[in-house]
């Protein structure tokens, strides 16, 4: 029976809106939750960090199992989970469930990131690839669009729990349409073993390197970070010699494309991904905005974004997917300097022209990108490189959320923001920024490395 590639599009696509959405409008909300519980800046970061980390921690075992035992039966459980940990957050939240609610609704994420994009590609060939990715990472930029805007609203009129009723409602129609539409299964690896050692070691280093550094600068924090360190060398080593790892490291060290796309994609989410958590608190207490309007400010690089990744998608198609991206890594570090030299004053046409511009960088970057990744590795790797996909943009999220939390807890402590504490925040708010656009310089280099499309055509600089 033929797949019903609009069927998987629609599903994938849906989901592809829920998660950017979720986490777009959580942060909008985060000043009102904090308010609520009397969280400081450190709690509200540990907030978003959480989803984050469960996510990370998961993602690639739970690749490495779809790929052994069907891709759609994991996005589907996913699916599931996402689901009941927003109807949880709905209705019992508190300044801890909140945390761990969160963690649970990223264990949905990890399910969902490592296998939405792997089936996409399994359903399309190679020369449909670039469009249809870019028509994903349209979705994802229409739920980043939606989710301050619509959050911002929801906040103000009805409460900050709304917006996880709005997730309950998109989970069950994506539950529906999987169950309804999607009939098929892709596993290609069911005879491989799974490699429990190598996935405990790899959360458990995610997990030791992000609680270490939420604990910076206290001198506590070191222990954890070293260990951390010591699992990843331990992880790396045997992940080497494994039969069957849960990430192949050789895959690393022999595909140039693969790797140098991969260490691009790190630093891009590492560079940018905490922006929308520093400008919710600029504009919300900062500049006294409201939940709602600071939401319509923020749409400014999502609604650039969707409209522009379509064409980006296409454009890959017939032209090396690493040059887009490379012009894409350089608007996006281009966009980070204007955020240097936010102040009490800067106009708010001035923080929205710069997010456009960043929303262009992005949109040139992320699905050539992606692109470049699955089409470096043969069909039976896709769902491990869409989970290593993910497991990058999941990563460099942390630690773009990890520094932004380094700073606060530098300048604000425990303390919960006040008004006198504003120009902390502030300088907190820059600092963080002019690390950014540091860090986002080399990966300009690390998108133009050249390498090989599987089964259609050669990459040249």
């Amino acid at each position: 029976m033929a797949v019903d590639k609009r069927a998987v599009q629609l599903t994938m696509a849906l989901s592809s809106f829920l998660t950017p959405f979720s986490g777009s409008s959580f942060n909008i909300a985060l000043p009102s939750i904090a308010w609520e519980y009397g969280l400081s800046a450190i709690s509200m970061s540990w907030a978003s960090l959480a989803y984050l980390l469960s996510s990370a921690m998961f993602l690639i075992p739970f690749g490495k199992v779809a790929d052994m035992y069907g891709r759609k039966k994991v996005y589907l459980y996913g699916i599931i989970v996402f689901t009941l940990a927003s109807g949880l957050l709905a209705v019992y939240p508190s300044g801890s469930t909140i945390v761990a609610l969160r963690a649970l609704q990223g264990v949905g994420s990890a399910m969902i990131f490592g296998t939405g994009v792997a089936i996409l590609v399994s359903v399309h060939g190679p020369e449909e690839r670039g469009a249809v990715l870019g028509v994903n990472s349209a979705m994802v930029y229409v739920g980043l669009s939606v989710g301050p805007s619509l959050g911002g609203f929801l906040t103000t009129g009805f409460g900050w729990r709304s917006i996880f009723l709005v997730n309950v409602g998109v989970g069950l129609l994506i539950i529906a349409t999987t169950l309804l539409k999607v009939r098929d299964e892709w596993a290609e690896g069911a005879t491989r073993s799974f490699d429990v050692r190598g996935s405990a070691m790899y959360s458990m280093m995610l997990l030791a390197l992000m609680y270490g550094m939420s604990m910076l600068p206290n001198e506590g924090a070191y222990p954890y970070v070293l260990g951390g360190l010591v699992l990843l060398g331990a992880f790396i080593y045997h992940e080497m010699r494994v039969e069957n790892p849960i990430l192949d490291v050789n895959l690393f060290l022999s595909n140039r494309a693969f790797s140098f796309s991969n260490l691009a994609a790190f630093i891009n989410f590492s560079a940018t991904y905490a922006i929308t958590l520093l400008l919710s608190m600029y504009l919300q207490y900062i500049k006294a905005l409201d939940a709602q309007q600071a939401g319509i400010v923020m749409m400014a690089s999502p609604i650039t974004q969707a409209i522009i990744s379509p064409v980006a998608g296409r454009l890959s198609d017939s032209v090396e997917p690493h040059k887009i991206a490379s012009v894409g890594m350089a608007v996006t570090t281009l966009s980070l300097l204007p955020f240097l030299f936010l102040g009490d004053g800067t106009p708010l046409t001035y923080v929205a022209g710069s997010l456009g511009l960043l929303g262009i960088g992005l949109a040139l970057f992320t699905s050539p990108n992606t692109n470049a990744i699955l089409g470096s590795v043969e069909r039976r790797l896709y769902g491990i490189a869409s989970s290593t996909v993910g497991t990058m943009r999941l990563t460099g999220q942390m630690i773009s959320t990890g520094v932004a939390m380094t700073l606060f807890a530098i300048n604000l402590g425990g303390n919960q923001i006040v008004p006198e504490l504003y120009p902390l925040l502030l300088s907190s708010v820059r600092t963080t920024f002019t690390i950014f656009f540091v860090v986002c310089i080399p990966g300009i280099a690390a998108s133009m490395v050249k390498g090989r499309l599987t089964g259609n055509r050669e990459l040249k600089v």
